[in-house]
């Protein structure tokens, strides 16, 4: 029988996470003097990366939070941009440090990514944040995952051995959904560009996340009824990885496209932003 999904809108848990991100800016600038601040490097001048920056940082001074960019050139090589952000892993005065990617193909972007320290990994991109993830240590987690968990638990969504196929295997996205989701006892497929036959694996999923990067690859007839749908893709037209409109019939629960995963992404960023504030604070 068809299903009459409820929606599980980002932006209204978002704004109750920065409402709260905010709350704690303002107590630390009360016993601080200082805002706690988030640093964000561009590589090159790709339009869409620039319009993510842009928003990051309309985010951060909105709720609160200090801001300070780094633009650099296209031309700009491994050696140089690991400079940069070795500088401002030693910079007191910046608390968190966003390197908006990609980079480019011709800059070594785990090297760059690794070279930032991991108190102040706040997108949850450097090979020990991964590590803390999928171990269960204490370091920054990936923005989006975090996201989509802070989501499914608002929805009350209970993950303890339920069935999770993540479909996309990035280092920033499906890899530590993977992860975040084995820590919560859930059984997880991962699958990608040369899983074969798809279809079956998606329709055994009683969670399905869709972070492949490819517009409504995951059919909605491919669903198993009363499933719940997380689609983390965002692709032009505002399309996500999921046929919604196929799926709608059949998921209990759905993300949509705009709306959905992305606004917890950011909101995610400032927390661990202030976190990592809170945390430099705390040692002195």
């Amino acid at each position: 029988m068809p299903y009459s999904p409820v929606l599980m809108r980002g932006d209204a848990l978002a704004a109750a996470t920065n409402s709260e991100t905010a709350r704690r800016a303002r107590e630390y600038f009360s016993a601080t003097g200082t805002r706690p601040t988030l640093a964000t490097v561009l590589v090159g001048d790709d339009a869409a990366s620039a319009t993510y920056v842009r928003m990051k940082e309309r985010r951060s001074e909105q709720f609160g939070l200090g801001t300070r960019h780094v633009a650099l050139a296209r031309s700009t090589s491994t050696d140089e941009l690991v400079d940069v952000l070795s500088s401002l892993s030693d910079d007191p005065a910046v608390h968190g440090i966003l390197l908006q990617h990609p980079v480019g193909p011709h800059i070594d972007e785990r090297n760059a990514f690794d070279t930032i320290t991991p108190a102040k990994d706040v997108d949850g991109v450097t090979s020990a944040s991964f590590a803390s993830m999928a171990l269960g240590g204490r370091g920054f987690e990936s923005c989006t995952p975090s996201g989509i968990l802070r989501l499914l638990d608002h929805h009350l969504v209970a993950l303890s051995g339920k069935h999770a196929v993540v479909v996309g295997r990035s280092p920033i996205l499906g890899k530590p959904m993977a992860a975040l989701l084995l820590r919560r006892d859930a059984t997880v497929t991962v699958c990608h560009s040369r899983t074969r036959d798809l279809e079956h694996h998606v329709a055994e999923a009683d969670i399905v996340i869709g972070a492949v990067g490819r517009p409504e690859l995951i059919r909605g007839g491919w669903i198993k009824p009363g499933a719940v749908v997380i689609d983390a893709g965002y692709n032009p037209g505002n399309v996500g990885d999921v046929d919604f409109s196929g799926a709608v019939g059949r998921a209990s629960l759905i993300t949509p496209v705009p709306g959905g995963v992305g606004p917890m992404t950011i909101a995610v960023l400032l927390a661990q932003t202030v976190d990592a504030a809170e945390a430099a604070l705390s040692q002195g």
